[in-house]
């Protein structure tokens, strides 16, 4: 089976090998093809990567029989950092190679749930015939046979999984395999004991069969060579360590010890470096040493690169894929290509570029159909276009063209990053599935009635909606999942249940009452005649009196907050439920926020009661109720508002617990979290960006770590206490610095602009103060009892990994506010956070890229500062997110061309989007959530 690639260079002598590289790139549509390379078997029999910087001939010696394999050459730690859809589907078939051939060393148990989930992408929902028929049928293991039961039995587990989100758990489960990714190479130590050496992307790795027994990280290594057939790697001076300053292995040859060198300077390069190395200047007489060097972009300017352009998502199918994706598209026509080719043997990628591409049978197609509007925003990927530009070639094939094996291609089916939102990649909604509304949904809209009131009741109905799916998440999802493990105590999941199913039951009737009476007052026939039915004071004070009966069980919040914390740091069982359960779709937020949700509606209720109480004058018949019940709601929010501070201020240093390493117990009695955000930190090396969180009694610092939840690790903390700052731009010449003086250091810091410089010196200031006020800890603020060490059953290695946060897990959210603030370079204070509880919104909106012509009707919601995108508001989970951290909110300028009324835009850097609403009412609360006032700054979400 052939798949036809163009490549009319291959005839020029001196192309290098990036000009093949860069046409399978394009050919398979692939933007994040520098993890890839081209492998074959030079004239020794040795299996080398194509040098990208040399002539493609030179290195090739026999073409007519030369196969290069296309395949995966850098394996990061985390497979979340691979952003497109078709780049993980890509490792997945690695995976997939290297379990067949016996490569990846794995447990049994490990290798059946592997394959069971590449049988899921391969043929769909478990079925006994079949799935025992296509085991029989096709190797993935090389000792199948023997554990072919269980690939069954966890096979039947994955019902409804799609083909993306197999990939993603497949993956989940090598990453963290010991031979991941692992390339072994012979070697011998000193004594001729038989070693293998390997490379990975935190160094150089020591191999005693299938064992690994050191490694050697990138930062202790000062250098890398080789001489002969010993190859050399010298460590930094360390008196703690027992090895040698020069470490020394034997190898096959001196080939052998080149390649495995190149291999590392590659690895390092790519994983540590921030931009590709610039070439050495060529030596006027002679050369000394290898002139080789890593070409390509590195792993930080992949993902930058990614994040910041905007590429179009293009579809593709599934080679081995029995399963339709739901945005397969049919292939273009096929159509000839002038000029010589390069034959691809196997399961290629085909790309539809500006000119369409012919393929052969059962080629990977990946295209546009035309008028046919298609995404583009930060999570949407387009090809870079210096790679899409059309090489003219001449009419005549090269003789003896190598072949490119090219190992698969992928399916853009529902990405698993709806459950696990890595750092700014959720995916967005295609248009496929979704309604076009234009000219027909402002006819619709016009026969509602235009009062105010109406609008502001409505508001009431959407988002009364979303809260009591939000509490469905507790009263339902939730309690399903602790329900089924024995494990989890039962003390916790009755005071959980006995507290907030009485107030779900009571927004379930309150619910249906807002619907029938909105159904009543936008009635079609009747809707511009005076009635009892055009009011809602009438319901609402009904219903919050009868809320005002459920302040026992709202007190009791708080109690179920702090029980599930401690019972998930006292029991690693009670822990795993909350984990796997907060990896649902259903649990879009962390867990915990959702216990806050009936305090924070209460909020929501003042609010639009205060709405209404403006907007009626004193003689309208409604305004007697909305008034009574404003009364009401306000009396029962006072009487919260302490418990709901302490609690909300609990819940942030629980999330943070998640997002940092390397600190003690940070929900200690007396803390107040108060800001975090990125500001650059001036060291020896420069200005590095770091993470910082402000605390009511220290400063903490960070980076962002490269653990497979990408937590950011303390690099120190600077208590308040003592500490003066004084601003700093003449001093160092930096600008937006200012300097920290604590008692035993100094920092000094610089912000993004001079509204984020004055933000955090204003906090700073306001939190050295109370830092200087309070001698003692205010024991009220959080219980006693969590200041203590909850870890006491942990096993030691866990206990050297630093502090444990409860609910931590590997597959941790990568979208937290905490990543958003660091790829975004902004900060968010409490003040912040408490401002964005009181403006959560929900509703329908049309959503128009800035590329497209079609607007599409979404449920969106907004909390936690992010747009989370549903089809309707009956699904149980969105199927998208856009987090707003940094992002703007403008009207449409006339050069846009957006003639329709009620439109805003967001925008951040040169991701655009259009949304607009069904009334001005709407309009003007949309647009506001995302941006409200303080002082002279504006805060954008």
């Amino acid at each position: 089976m052939f798949n036809v690639i163009p490549f009319p260079l291959l005839s020029q002598q001196r192309s290098p090998g990036k000009v093949l590289f860069d046409l399978v790139c394009v050919h398979l549509n692939l933007a994040e093809g520098d993890y890839f390379g081209l492998e074959y078997q030079d004239q020794r029999k040795m299996t080398v990567w194509l040098d990208l910087l040399k002539p493609t001939l030179k290195q090739i010696r026999r073409p007519k029989n030369t196969i290069l394999r296309f395949v995966v050459k850098f394996f990061p730690p985390d497979h979340t950092q691979l952003l497109e859809e078709l780049t993980r589907y890509l490792f997945a078939l690695q995976i997939k190679r290297d379990l067949a051939c016996g490569r990846l060393i794995c447990n049994d148990t490990s290798a059946a749930l592997m394959v069971s989930h590449i049988i899921q992408s391969e043929i769909g929902d478990f079925d006994e015939t079949q799935s025992w028929q296509h085991l029989l049928h096709n190797k993935y293991l090389p000792d199948q046979d023997a554990i072919r039961d269980k690939i069954t039995d966890c096979h039947r587990k994955h019902v409804g999984q799609t083909p993306a989100e197999s990939d993603y758990q497949l993956l989940e489960i090598a990453r963290r395999l010991e031979m991941y990714g692992v390339r072994l190479h012979p070697a011998k130590d000193r004594e001729g004991t038989k070693l293998s050496l390997a490379v990975a992307h935190i160094g150089v790795l020591v191999f005693q069969g299938y064992t690994k027994i050191n490694a050697f990280n990138w930062s202790k290594v000062r250098k890398l060579s080789f001489k002969r057939k010993r190859f050399l790697i010298k460590l930094r001076a360390d008196p703690q360590s027992a090895h040698h300053d020069t470490l020394e292995f034997a190898m096959a040859s001196r080939d052998c010890c080149k390649v495995f060198w190149k291999i590392c300077v590659e690895y390092h390069a790519f994983f540590r470096l921030f931009e590709e190395p610039k070439p050495k200047p060529k030596p006027i007489l002679f050369t000394r040493g290898s002139s080789f060097r890593f070409s390509g972009r590195t792993q930080k300017q992949i993902i930058d690169y990614v994040k910041d352009s905007e590429l179009k998502k293009l579809p593709f199918e599934r080679k081995h894929s029995k399963i339709l994706s739901h945005s397969a598209r049919p292939p273009p026509p096929r159509v000839a290509w002038p000029g010589p080719v390069l034959r691809a043997n196997g399961a290629a990628g085909g790309g539809n570029q500006r000119q369409p591409r012919g393929s052969g049978s059962g080629a990977v197609q990946r295209g546009r159909q035309p008028h046919q509007s298609e995404p583009a925003g930060p999570n949407d990927r387009r090809v870079d276009q210096q790679r899409q530009r059309h090489h003219p070639g001449s009419e005549d094939s090269p003789a003896g063209s190598p072949r490119v094996v090219i190992n698969g291609a992928g399916d853009p089916g529902p990405s698993p990053e709806g459950r696990h939102l890595p750092p700014l990649t959720s995916p967005l909604l295609t248009d496929a599935g979704c309604v076009r509304n234009d000219d027909e949904e402002e006819a619709r809209r016009k026969k509602f009635p235009t009062d105010k009131a109406y609008f502001i009741a409505k508001e009431l109905l959407t988002t009364e909606r979303t809260y009591l799916n939000d509490l469905q998440v507790i009263t339902q999802a939730f309690h399903g999942a602790a329900g089924k493990d024995e494990a989890f105590p039962d003390s916790v999941k009755n005071l959980i249940s006995a507290s907030y199913d009485p107030v779900h039951r009571f927004h379930q009737d309150f619910l249906k009452e807002v619907e029938q009476r909105l159904a009543q007052w936008e009635g079609r026939s009747n809707a511009h005649i005076k009635g009892d039915y055009q009011r809602i004071g009438d319901i609402l004070l009904k219903n919050i009196q009868g809320l005002r009966q459920l302040t026992v069980h709202l007190q009791k919040h708080s109690e179920c907050l702090v029980e599930l914390e401690r019972v998930c740091r006292s029991s690693r069982k009670a822990e795993a439920v909350c984990r796997d359960f907060e990896q649902q779709r259903v649990c879009y937020l962390p867990l915990n926020i959702f216990l806050l949700r009936p305090l924070h509606r209460l909020l929501h209720y003042k609010l639009i009661l205060e709405r209404l109480c403006k907007h009626y004058p004193p003689t309208h018949e409604d305004f007697r109720d909305c008034r009574a019940t404003l009364a009401d709601i306000s009396e029962m929010v006072l009487q919260l508002q302490g418990t709901m501070m302490k609690m909300e201020n609990f819940q942030k240093l629980l999330e943070l617990k998640k997002d940092l390493t390397g600190i003690d117990n940070l929900a200690i009695p007396g803390r107040e979290f108060i800001r975090l955000g990125c500001l650059s930190k001036l060291s020896g090396k420069g200005l590095q960006q770091r993470m910082f969180f402000l605390f009511s009694d220290s400063l903490v610092y960070t980076s962002r770590g490269m653990t497979p939840s990408n937590q950011f690790k303390v690099h120190g903390q600077l208590p308040l206490y003592g500490m003066t700052i004084r601003e700093s731009e003449e001093e160092w010449g930096v600008p937006h610095s200012f300097t920290l003086f604590g008692p035993r250091q100094s920092v000094v810091v610089a912000a993004s602009c001079a509204s984020e410089m004055e933000r955090w010196v204003e906090d700073i200031r306001m939190a050295i103060d109370l830092a200087e006020q309070s001698s003692s800890p205010d024991a009220d603020l959080l219980p006693t009892e969590l200041s203590e060490d909850g870890g006491a059953e942990l096993e030691s290695e866990e206990e050297l990994c630093g502090s444990r946060s409860s609910l931590e897990r590997q597959g941790h959210r990568g979208n937290t506010t905490v990543h958003v603030c660091w790829h975004r370079n902004t900060s968010v204070s409490m003040v912040d956070f408490s401002v964005a509880v009181e403006n959560q919104l929900s509703g329908n909106l049309l959503r128009k890229f800035k590329n497209s012509n079609g607007w599409q009707k979404l449920w969106v919601v907004f909390t936690n500062f992010s747009l989370f995108f549903y089809k309707s508001h009956q699904d149980d989970y969105p199927l998208a997110s856009l987090p707003l951290l940094g992002y703007s909110v403008t009207v449409p300028a006339e050069s846009e061309n957006i003639h329709k009324d009620y439109v805003f835009k967001l925008h951040f850097k040169s991701h655009v989007y259009y949304f607009r609403s069904e009334s001005e009412y709407a309009f003007e609360r949309s647009s506001s959530c995302h941006t409200y006032h303080k002082k002279d700054v504006v805060f954008y979400f």
